[in-house]
């Protein structure tokens, strides 16, 4: 029987809250690259990469941890989205469910992540990023953009035709850096197996 992984329930450690700092920053750093806007006022953004990338190098706590300090950290006012946007008024925009929906995400591709972790390879963390990323922030961000622009949740989902290629490509580049930390320093680490009785 495999030993439970205690990664999720032991406290912090000062490398991980390093971690947790060093993925919030690349968020904030993705806002750099200039988004691309639709009629929806969702724009497609870099910083979904940033999620992928937390969840499947870090883990389910420290890459859901990393995007709740980023939240943190934007509603308290930083410019840290694209656009230079920041402030506790962008979870009432169009794009607030989208944001919410980040640490969720995260936390559910590394939960996947640390699950397929000895089978972890580019098709499995690409399925597992991509699939993820779609579910939870489509789902999320939609219900809000329904709510908030009073529109018919299935229009604001089929207006979220035009983000897949870009979430694929996204969730493309996040598997292989993913895997690619694996293979030369992985930060996650498989729970011990208990030997059997």
């Amino acid at each position: 029987m495999p030993a439970v992984n205690t990664a999720r329930t032991a406290p912090l450690t000062t490398r991980d809250i390093v971690y947790i700092a060093l993925f919030a920053a690349i968020m904030a750093a993705l806002a750099v690259i200039p988004p691309i806007n639709l009629a929806t006022g969702v724009p497609i953004t870099s910083q979904t990469l940033g999620v992928g990338l937390a969840g499947a190098i870090l883990g389910a706590r420290r890459g859901g941890l990393a995007m709740l300090l980023f939240l943190l950290l934007v509603a308290l006012g930083l410019p840290l989205l694209v656009g230079g946007r920041g402030g506790a008024g962008v979870f009432a925009g169009p794009t607030g469910g989208f944001l919410v929906a980040w640490p969720v995400a995260a936390y559910l591709i590394g939960l996947l992540t640390e699950r397929y972790w000895q089978r972890l390879t580019v098709p499995v963390a690409f399925g597992i990023i991509f699939l993820t990323s779609v579910v939870v922030m489509y789902s999320i961000g939609n219900a809000w953009l329904s709510y908030s622009a009073n529109m018919p949740f299935l229009k604001a989902l089929l207006a979220s035709g035009p983000f897949l290629p870009g979430d694929a490509l996204k969730a493309l580049i996040a598997a292989f850096a993913a895997v690619t930390v694996k293979r030369a320093n992985p930060i996650i680490r498989p729970a011990p197996v208990a030997a059997a009785r």
